[in-house]
Formats: structure tokens, sequence, C-alpha cells
């Protein structure tokens, strides 16, 4: 039996719950390509079945963070996910600020040990800076799942050297998280 891989590619085309913003880019518009990319990857895997939470890059899910966040949380327990990976991009005050990082509800988890599998192989892939794991009791997506969650910001969109190629190389993120869930659930 494959295993279950749901993809949340974080926020909205479009208000509400659209995402940050920088460098002239869209954290939506960066996560939608790498989770098509994570998904094909994914599914040409017979040990894999992926479903993405934004089939389209116009696909709105809700009409308020609230209900865009727990429909997305109710179709991968609906559909009995093994995994949910939330994609995103991070943002800060300093463009010098740079490098991926993952959360989890809690530590110990399989959660936790499955995001730093992740986060281990998608640095090694892109040459970004693992920041590590930590735990986020407060994420919807981490706390409503019925499965192990993990919330994996793939770099800075504020950064210009971390945007450019986070937009750049979906594929390259889409490997490294791919190697990722392979060291984990091989």
């Amino acid at each position: 039996m494959a295993i279950k891989i749901y993809i949340d590619q974080g926020h909205n085309p479009k208000n509400p719950n659209a995402g940050a913003e920088g460098n002239g880019l869209r954290e939506q518009d960066i996560v939608y390509p790498i989770g098509i990319e994570l998904a094909a990857l994914l599914n040409a895997n017979p040990n894999y079945e992926a479903r993405l939470s934004r089939p389209t890059p116009t696909t709105q899910i809700g009409t308020s963070n609230t209900t865009s966040l727990r429909l997305r949380v109710a179709d991968a327990n609906e559909w009995g996910a093994d995994y949910f990976i939330s994609l995103h991009t991070n943002a800060s005050e300093s463009s010098s600020a740079s490098g991926i990082e993952g959360f989890a509800f809690s530590r110990p988890s399989v959660a936790f040990s499955f995001g730093e599998d992740i986060l281990s192989s998608l640095s090694e892939a892109t040459g970004q800076r693992n920041r590590g794991m930590q735990v986020r009791t407060n994420l919807y997506v981490l706390r409503k799942t019925a499965m192990p969650a993990v919330l994996i910001e793939l770099g800075f969109i504020t950064n210009p050297g971390d945007a450019f190629l986070m937009r750049d190389n979906p594929e390259l993120f889409a490997r490294g998280i791919y190697n990722g869930i392979l060291e984990y659930t091989s």
C-alpha cells in the first residue's frame, strides 16, 4: 500500500490568506510549483501517493484565513494522509536572514524526526543553511492534522539569494524534500 503524502502549498493566490512578499515575488507563487514538482516525483514512485492542496495556480481555498486552514487540514484528514507537508517561504525585516527551517507540533515526535530528514536533504540539495526544526504548538496545520505534520520554510523571500533560488529552481527544492521523504520512510 502506497504511503500517502499531503502537500499543502501554503497560502492562496489572492487574499484571504495570501502569503509573504519580497524581492518582487509572492510566497504563494513560489511554493506552488515546488509542490507540483514534489507531487510529480512522489506519484512517479509506486511506493507513494501525493495529493496537493492547490492543484492549479488559481485554486483558492476558503473565504478567510480560518476557513482556508480548516479546509486544507480537513482535506488531508478525510483523504487519510500518512504525512502532511506544508510548504512556505520565510520573511524577515533583515534581508540578510537566510536558510531553511521547519516546525512540528511537538518533540520528540514522528513529525519532528520526519522534518529533520527533510531539512537535511533539502539543505544538501539546495546548499541552503539548515536552521533546524523547532516546536510550534500554535500553527493550525500542525495542531489539527490527524497525521504527522511539518511546516517547511524553504528560504527567505526577503533575501534576494534565497528568493531567486526558490523561484528559479523549484525542481531542486522538490528533489531535496523528496530525498528527505525517502530517507525517513525507507
